[in-house]
């Protein structure tokens, strides 16, 4: 349970970062892209990726999509943090695997259980519970959190697509996407950079090295804690899953004082009690 214990502890950091980030006068693009320069040189250390595999066959349109769509709904998830907090953010985030049990079952047909569709009801009702104004939030920008629901959702389709592709191993792709979303990033900052004239910043430096290290982490942990448990994978989904919900709304609640009504705590308890109906179904 330690490889998965770290990948939730990884997976929060990531949002607690950018919480204290706020506090600085930093630049979120910056971030990203020194995130991803970490995240790729950590990648060629940890995995060594075999490059001379990559063949015309190799899905490129699939890597690229994830290179543009990784760091896009990086920024939403750095404006969702800001605008509505960790708690929420997080729930959001981990809630986005809806997206993803629709699409098999409208675009891949796949026959549903009960027990799952009650979960798909349940967490959606979740969803409505935890994004729910109350009356100190009104000017809250809720488009944020909707769009890191729905871009973490289809970032999982994709990623489930690559995964089915194994004449390239899963890390050499995730090495291959970490390049194409820091050549991305890269071109929007230095487009800021000679454009609109803002300048590098060490801040934005320190802070998208730990986000890459902890970004990495995650990913890491996560494999590795799929190793474990080879034989049972929904133990880590379901971990993961709930670890990163509990573990955030402690955090948010507790170290950041975020106000929560007590519908927002409802659908936090909805949500975890989706994720197990859909681990069950599983």
């Amino acid at each position: 349970m330690l490889y998965l214990l770290l990948s939730v502890i990884c997976s929060v950091s990531v949002g607690v970062i950018f919480k204290i980030a706020r506090q600085s006068s930093v630049n979120p693009k910056q971030i990203v892209l020194f995130n991803y320069l970490f995240a790729f040189l950590l990648c060629y250390v940890v995995f060594s990726p075999d490059m001379i595999i990559i063949t015309t066959e190799t899905p490129f349109v699939l890597y690229g999509s994830l290179g543009i769509l990784l760091p896009l709904v990086f920024l939403f998830l750095i404006a969702s943090i800001k605008n509505i907090g960790i708690v929420k953010t997080d729930a959001a985030q981990r809630l986005s695997l809806f997206v993803s049990i629709l699409a098999a079952w409208l675009l891949f047909k796949e026959v549903f259980s009960i027990t799952k569709l009650i979960g798909i009801i349940i967490g959606f009702g979740a969803l409505f519970c935890v994004l729910y104004k109350t009356d100190n939030s009104e000017k809250a920008d809720f488009k944020y959190p909707v769009l890191v629901f729905l871009g973490f959702g289809i970032i999982d389709i994709l990623f489930k697509k690559i995964a089915a592709f194994t004449t390239v191993p899963y890390t050499t792709s995730l090495f291959v996407i970490f390049g194409i979303a820091l050549l991305c990033m890269l071109v929007v900052v230095l487009y800021e950079r000679f454009f609109i004239k803002k300048l590098f910043s060490v801040s934005n430096l320190f802070f998208g090295f730990l986000v890459g290290c902890f970004n990495f982490g995650n990913i890491l942990f996560y494999l590795k804690a799929h190793q474990v448990f080879s034989t049972n994978p929904s133990t880590v989904f379901a971990g993961m899953n709930m670890g990163v919900i509990l573990l955030g709304s402690i955090i948010g609640v507790l170290a950041f004082k975020e106000k929560l009504s007590k519908l927002n705590y409802a659908g936090l308890l909805l949500a975890l009690f989706s994720i197990l109906f859909i681990v069950i179904s599983a």
